[in-house]
Formats: C-alpha cells, sequence, structure tokens
C-alpha cells in the first residue's frame, strides 16, 4: 500500500506552488525517482547558464565587429565591390556560389535580348517618331531607320526566348520571400511595399528582395563539403533548365546582335547595352554554350537589382599581427527613396515620426566605421530611372552632400569610389562631351584625366564645405569589375579599417 507522503499546505490561489508541488499519492521510490529527475534537469540547467554567461564575457572581451555602409545610386557598384570582398577575403564561399550566378547570366541575356527585340518592334511601327533615351546619339532624330526582312524574321525566331525569364522567376520564387517589412519615408512618397520576391519589374528587370536566400533555388545540395565540383552543383538535366534553348538559338542572337541595323536602331533610341550591368552579349558564344559555368569575371559583370539592406559577414585577418576580426558590409539597395532616405533621416534620427523605423534600422546603421559611396561618373549624361528630370552625376552630388555633411558622421571614415571609369573613357573618347552636360566644365580638354581630375576636386571641395569637422579625403577612380585593380584598391582599404579599428581598440599603439 503506498505510503502517503505529508503535505505542506499550499495557498489554493497560488498556481506556482501547486503546479511545483509532489503529487498527494507520491511513493517513496517515484519521490526518489522525481527527486533525480529534478537535480539532472537543474544540472542542465546550471551548465546552460555557465555556457552562456562564458559567450557573454568573451562577447564583452572581443571587439566589436568592423561595420562597413555601400551607398550609391542603382547600378552604382555597390553589388559588385561587395563580391570583389567576398573573392578577395574569402573565395571559397564566392566559388562555391558558382553555379547559382549562371542563372542570373541567362536572366541578364535575356534582359538584353527582351530590350533589343522591344526597339526593333518600335522602329518597324511606320511613322512613329524615335524616342531618345539619352541627349545623346550619332543619327539625327529626323531620321527613320526600319528593320530589314531578315531581321524582322530573326526577331520571330527569338521570340520564345523571352519565355525563359518567366521559367527563371518561378525557380527564384521562395517562400522565404513574405518575410519582409515596409519602409517608407514620412517626409516623402513612400518607399515601395516589399512582399513578395519580385516587387516589379522595372525597364523589364527582374528585382529580388536582397534578404532573400535566392541562390539554393538553382544549386544541389552539398553534402557539407567545403568544397565542390560547380559542375556537380547545377542540375543539367532539369526540365525547366534554359541552357539547351539559350544554345539552340546562340547563333541567331550573335546574328543580331552583330547586325549593322540593330546597331544604328539602338543608337537612334539612345540604348547603350555596352554601358548596362550585366552586358554579355560579346560573349554569347561562351555564355550559352553547353554546360556553361561562370568564371569569376562573369560574376563580378552579372547583375541582379535588389530592394532592402542585405548584412554581408567576412572574417579578415590583419595580415601584420594575424588578428581576426569580423566585418559586416550592409549594402543599401539602389532605390532613390531608399538611399536617401537613410542617407538623410536614419543614420542622422532627424526623421519626425520615426520611433519604429529607429527600432527596425538602428541595429544596422549604429556604430558604423565606414562607408563606401560609389559614384558612377560615366553617367555624366544619362538621368535617374526613377526621375527622368534628374541627371545621375547631379544625383551622386547630391546624395555625396548629404552624406558629408551629417553631423553623426563626423569621425566616420568615408571612403569614394568615382567608379565606372572604363566606360567615361570610352564615352569621352567617343566625342561625347562632358560640357554639355555640366556646364561649369567650360572649356577644359574632353579628355579622361582632365575630366577625372575636375570630378575629384568637386566631390573633395563638397567634403571640405559641408563636413562638420576636418576629416580626410579618401578617393579611388575604380573600374569594380575589374577584380584586379579593384583586389589592390580593396586591400589597402581593409588594412586601413583593420589598423584604425585595432587603434581604437588599444590593440596596437
Amino acid at each position: 500500500m503506498p505510503v502517503r507522503v505529508p503535505m505542506r499546505s499550499l495557498d489554493d490561489t497560488d498556481p506556482i506552488s501547486l503546479a511545483l508541488a509532489p503529487p498527494q499519492d507520491e511513493s517513496p521510490d517515484d519521490r526518489q525517482k522525481r527527486i533525480l529527475k529534478e537535480r539532472v534537469a537543474k544540472q542542465v540547467s546550471d551548465e546552460i547558464d555557465a555556457q552562456l554567461n562564458k559567450e557573454r564575457q568573451q562577447a564583452k572581451r572581443q571587439s566589436k565587429p568592423v561595420k562597413i555602409l555601400l551607398l550609391g545610386q542603382s547600378e552604382s557598384g555597390k553589388s559588385t565591390t561587395l563580391k570583389n570582398f567576398q573573392l578577395m577575403c574569402e573565395p571559397k564561399a564566392f566559388r562555391a556560389e558558382r553555379a547559382s550566378w549562371r542563372a542570373i547570366i541567362q536572366l541578364n541575356v535575356i534582359r538584353s535580348l527582351r530590350i533589343i527585340l522591344e526597339a526593333l518592334a518600335a522602329a518597324s511601327r511606320s511613322g512613329d517618331p524615335p524616342s531618345p533615351r539619352s541627349s545623346y546619339s550619332s543619327y539625327s532624330s529626323r531620321e527613320s531607320i526600319h528593320p530589314d526582312s531578315d531581321l524582322l524574321s530573326l526577331r520571330t525566331r527569338l521570340l520564345p526566348l523571352l519565355e525563359i525569364e518567366d521559367a527563371l522567376k518561378r525557380r527564384l520564387a521562395t517562400p522565404e520571400a513574405d518575410h519582409l517589412h515596409e519602409i517608407s519615408s514620412s517626409s516623402a512618397t513612400p518607399i515601395p511595399t516589399i512582399s513578395t520576391i519580385f516587387r516589379r519589374r522595372t525597364n523589364n528587370e527582374v528585382v529580388v528582395n536582397s534578404s532573400v536566400a535566392w541562390q539554393s533555388a538553382f544549386m544541389r545540395g552539398t553534402d557539407g563539403r567545403e568544397s565542390f565540383d560547380t559542375q556537380n552543383a547545377v542540375d543539367w538535366d532539369a526540365e525547366d533548365d534554359p541552357g539547351p534553348a539559350l544554345h539552340a538559338r546562340s547563333e541567331d542572337m550573335q546574328r543580331l546582335w552583330e547586325h549593322p541595323t540593330v546597331r544604328a536602331i539602338l543608337d537612334q533610341q539612345g540604348i547603350r547595352l555596352q554601358e548596362s550591368p550585366g552586358f554579355f552579349l560579346d560573349e554569347l558564344e561562351v555564355v550559352t554554350s553547353l554546360r556553361y559555368v561562370p568564371t569569376d569575371d562573369h560574376i563580378l559583370r552579372a547583375r541582379l537589382k535588389t530592394l532592402g539592406v542585405s548584412e554581408h559577414r567576412m572574417h579578415l585577418t590583419d595580415p601584420y599581427n594575424g588578428i581576426t576580426r569580423e566585418f559586416r558590409f550592409f549594402d543599401v539597395g539602389g532605390q532613390r527613396s531608399m538611399v536617401r532616405f537613410l542617407a538623410e533621416h536614419i543614420i542622422s534620427f532627424e526623421c519626425a515620426n520615426s520611433e519604429d523605423k529607429r527600432a527596425r534600422w538602428v541595429p544596422y546603421f549604429d556604430d558604423v566605421e565606414a562607408i563606401i559611396f560609389l559614384a558612377p561618373i560615366s553617367a555624366f549624361d544619362q538621368n535617374l530611372a526613377e526621375d527622368r528630370s534628374v541627371n545621375r552625376l547631379a544625383d551622386s552630388v547630391e546624395l555625396w552632400t548629404a552624406i558629408t555633411s551629417n553631423q553623426l558622421l563626423q569621425k566616420t571614415n568615408i571612403v569614394l569610389f568615382l567608379n565606372k571609369i572604363d566606360i567615361l573613357q570610352a564615352k569621352l573618347a567617343s566625342g561625347i562631351r562632358f560640357a554639355d552636360f555640366l556646364p561649369t566644365y567650360g572649356l577644359r580638354p574632353n579628355d579622361y584625366d582632365s575630366v577625372s581630375k575636375y570630378l575629384r576636386k568637386q566631390f573633395n571641395g563638397i567634403m571640405k564645405r559641408s563636413s562638420p569637422s576636418p576629416r580626410i579625403f579618401y578617393c579611388h577612380l575604380t573600374h569594380v569589375t575589374d577584380p584586379k585593380s579593384t583586389a589592390y584598391i580593396l586591400a589597402g582599404i581593409k588594412d586601413m579599417l583593420m589598423r584604425s579599428h585595432l587603434k581604437e581598440s588599444r590593440l596596437i599603439l
């Protein structure tokens, strides 16, 4: 017969005491088992608490991560700069995603093809006057250029390839895209809600949310291996793989791109695909080959438009003392309203009615060690896609002024990349006059050395006039799709930030 254990009096109104009290009919054996079980549970709990306390103490002893913010308008080269950092500092991780970039390059090819086919359709409509996208064209706006029967036949054969874009979009669409936020500026036009991985298509370009891990949609599992053959990461036999279809029409696409009438029509409409990120038309034979795998150079040139802010963590080692630090890069999507909102409000905490926004964004932008600001100086003759009345170079100057004049950023290192110098050189050499778009340039020579020197001086002058306190002007003339020259610049920036961070941590003198 079970022995009744005496019970202490309980307050019937105390649910915690009732829950912790032993059963009224508990036997001595059950009591021993319960006590042993409680001891084991307490031991496990104590071990967890000790481990958490140990981790907290280690976190206190370690230096804070180095936070770097990448800023610049859309197509300024932020994502390419980040890819260069990954290639330089974490090459294994960079190349592990090689298979996924194959699909993005295929998307780039289809987007370029779509632009050409739409330009041909516009030119074939009789009586339609050309509508230049830029102020420069070597053809008179009164000329009428129409595609011949050969071009129209090529267009008909290539139109089915445009369906590849929808197939790739279906593979990119993942459930994780639903966990997103709506961000809006209280003082201006609201920033669009990002509710799906594809918010919209701007100029026939796929737009994805930067927080979604889209790479996994195009890669087979690696089974936890540190290294693997990229060929094995691609599902070559997938029914929806666009590779065979692109290969079958590769010669037609090459004929289309090399046709002199196509070049004339594009030029008349102010379309310069060679200057666009994700331009692969000169390498169609390579990128449409069967079992094509992107090179590092192709990945750097691949274009995937993103919205939102993405965080990328890397561990970089100081070559002088072997100390490793965590670097966190925050890539701000180039949408104009987003960039301006961050530059003018989030960082400076000056936005009215922005308590919720501060709480959401402060973890990203608190204690920013450095800002890498990219200004695409080749875009001096182009206008913003978001606002055709605003010159792209003027927009970069306006944003640069907002950043350098910010009171809370006066101690933050700001590194300026005057980017896309290769395209700038080509434009000036072709006869496009810089002074036609920036009258303040005056009668200075229309060559790269003179123009780049002028722009460097102008950006430096803005910093000197607007900065709340004196600061060093770090400026580089860059072509971030050139991995060799960019790696040299980024290595210098990494060492500068590493040593600056170690000095603040008092780890070096």
